[in-house]
Order: C-alpha cells, then structure tokens, then sequence
C-alpha cells in the first residue's frame, strides 16, 4: 500500500451536499452524519424503473423506499427530490441486462447502474443545485495521492462495495462523500437509531432491484420474446462434446452453476462453459471451473494504470477473497493476467477489480477464463 496516502478532503460546515437517498438505512446515515456536520444537505432519489408498484416493501428501487427516503429527510430537516432516471436506467443497464444473457453472459446491472446511470446523472443534479459535493451510502472509503483522490475498500470487508464502484468516472472522486465507509453495518444502525431514522432496522435486498422476484428470465422472456434463442431447448454436454442431457434455455445458467443439471456422475458437476452459438451447455468437474488467467475489457482506471509485470491484488465476484495476480497485458482495450492462484468459476460479464492493497485501482468486464496461466511477459529493462 503506498504510503503517502492521506486523508480525503471533505465537506466543511456550510458546503453544501447531494445525498443519494434510496429508503434504505446507509444512505439515511450518510445524509444525517452530514447534517450532523452542518453541512447543506439536499436529499434525491433516483426513479429507475416501473411506477413500483409489483415491489412494495423493498429497501430501494419502490414507492415504499422513496416514500421512507422523504420520511427520514423530513425527520432531518432537509429538502427532498425525486428524480426520473427510468430512459437511461432502461437504455444503460436494463438492455445490457438482457442482452448480455443472451450471449451466455452474466452481468452485474449494479455495475452498470453505478457506472453509467447514478453517478453521472446524479453529478448532473449536484451542479444544478451549485452542490459542491456529491455524497451515498456506499461502504467504501476515500483518501488522497498527492493532489488527487482515490478510493479505498470499506473498513469493515464484510460489507466493502467498493467492487461495485470501479466503473464510475475518476473525474467524480474530487466530488465524492461516502461518510460510512469507515463503519460497520451495525454502527450504521446504531447511529440510526440515535438520529431516530425510520430505517433503522430495515432489511437488506440481497436481488437485483427490477428482479424482485428473483426470476431474471422472465425479464429476458418480456423483452426478447419467449421464442429467443437464450429460452429455447439445447443440450448439455461434456467438454469432450457427448451429450448428457437437454435443457430449456441457456439464459438459465452461468459459469459455476450446479442447480439443474443431470446427475449419475462419480463427482459433482457445475456449468463450466456457454456456447450460444450451439445453445449448448457445457458442464465438467470441480476441478474444470478453476482458471489460472484472465481477460478483462472495458477498462476503467480510477487511480492511474499498473504497469505489465505488476503484481496487483484481484477480484472476480463480490465477497470473493482477494488473489495476487500479474498483469501480463495491458492496453487500452484490455487486461490480461496471470493468477498465482488458481480462481474457481470465472465468469464472462461478471466484474474484475483491480487493487492494490486497500486502494482501488480500476477494472474492467470480464471477458475469459482461461485455465492455463498465460505467459508472463515481463517488460525488457533499458540497458
């Protein structure tokens, strides 16, 4: 970790604020930790998607958050406003959803809300109000290098986001206020309490906030069509390419997966692969998810990029143990790295994050697992 790192820069008494308010508990404390500071606190929620109403009770994303969201900045004492993010929800993040299961990926549409529809509208709300900073409920931290800012893991790494965060511009860092970061869940409740926040003991959504239900098909059905190539019957098979069985749409299985596939085998089978192409599903043992190298496109660097033959710190999946790896490739388009450790079931459209220590440095889509290491070619030293 490097160790001029310094503390951020943070509102002063009097600044004023735009708190991203979803009805939930970390956003309730984030906005009343900087009324506590005297800081000019405006409350918004993002209107993403529907009118709400097939998802009452849901800690974000529904009338009844946005309703508990008005609730509680009544209870502080600080203005709130809804406002409608639903084109660009629908365009940004919904689309891609859907079409990224139709190629036999699996997205994360946190990362792309995050990347492409909250941060970017919501610096767009803060400069119409002359709103110097920018604040949310996201447990991850800021500090300083040098002159500029950067993000840092969570305190607590049970509850660290900052692998949802990687996406967002690096221009927003100077702007950016995550008061909670530095706190666990539980002081976070406590604090609600002490501010006497209606969302004080309110649930955790563990789904995706337009799949309430938790059937992400149905969402591709409604808008491929049900006669999509991702919802129609095709085979599961061995690498070595015999047949073992049928299944009723690949858009029902990522990488990694053991719900729903035949049985009769001398171990346990997962999904190790997705074919579109074939509408196949290939499946093998434990052992076959292991990757020792991958790819990632979409590159995004909020501090500056590592050079090849860094060692840096990797995540493939939210709550995923971080693992050393060595960047072998580096562009502008893409990563390649090479893991000392082998990685189990790593799946295209899922998020690689990149860090070294506790600080972010950026990230990209991942693209490919690949099981043999790739080979690690160092730069030439000048002579």
């Amino acid at each position: 970790m490097n160790t001029s790192l310094t503390p951020p820069l943070v509102p002063q008494k009097g600044d004023r604020v735009l708190v991203a308010m979803s009805g939930g508990v970390d956003s309730s404390v984030a906005a009343a930790l900087l009324v506590d500071a005297g800081c000019d606190v405006v409350g918004v929620t993002m209107k993403l998607h529907g009118d709400g109403a097939d998802v009452p009770d849901r800690p974000c994303c529904s009338l009844d958050a946005t309703s508990d969201a008005r609730r509680v900045c009544e209870t502080l004492g600080i203005p709130h406003y809804v406002t409608n993010l639903v084109d660009h929800f629908g365009h940004d993040v919904l689309d891609d959803f859907v079409q990224e299961y139709a190629r036999g990926r699996t997205p994360i549409p946190c990362v792309r809300c995050n990347t492409f529809t909250k941060f970017r509208d919501l610096l767009d709300k803060a400069d119409a109000i002359d709103a110097r900073w920018l604040a949310t409920g996201h447990y991850a931290r800021m500090g300083r290098l040098g002159d500029g800012a950067v993000m840092r893991r969570g305190m607590d790494p049970s509850k660290d986001q900052s692998y949802f965060l990687w996406g967002i511009d690096r221009g927003v860092l100077d702007r950016l206020v995550l008061p909670i970061g530095g706190q666990s869940k539980a002081e976070t409740r406590e604090i609600a309490r002490r501010f006497g926040l209606r969302t004080a003991e309110k649930i955790e959504s563990q789904d995706i906030c337009f799949v309430p239900d938790g059937d992400h098909v149905r969402v591709i059905r409604e808008h491929l069509g049900s006669d999509a190539p991702a919802l129609q019957r095709g085979p599961i098979r061995l690498a070595s390419g015999e047949v073992v069985g049928e299944h009723d749409g690949f858009a029902k299985f990522t990488i990694g997966q053991r719900k729903g596939l035949p049985g009769g085998f001398g171990a346990p089978m997962f999904v190790v692969e997705i074919v579109p192409a074939e509408r196949a599903v290939v499946i093998g043992p434990r052992e076959a998810l292991l990757g020792r190298g991958l790819e990632a496109r979409e590159l995004n660097w909020l501090y500056d990029a590592p050079a090849e033959g860094s060692t840096v710190q990797v995540q493939v999946r939210n709550r995923a143990a971080p693992s050393p790896a060595t960047i072998v490739r580096l562009d502008r388009g893409s990563v390649e790295l090479a893991l000392d450790e082998p990685i189990q079931a790593i799946s295209p459209g899922q998020s690689l994050v990149i860090y070294d220590g506790d600080l972010v440095l950026g990230g990209g889509v991942i693209e490919r697992g690949m099981r043999a290491a790739p080979s690690r070619r160092l730069p030439l030293l000048a002579g």
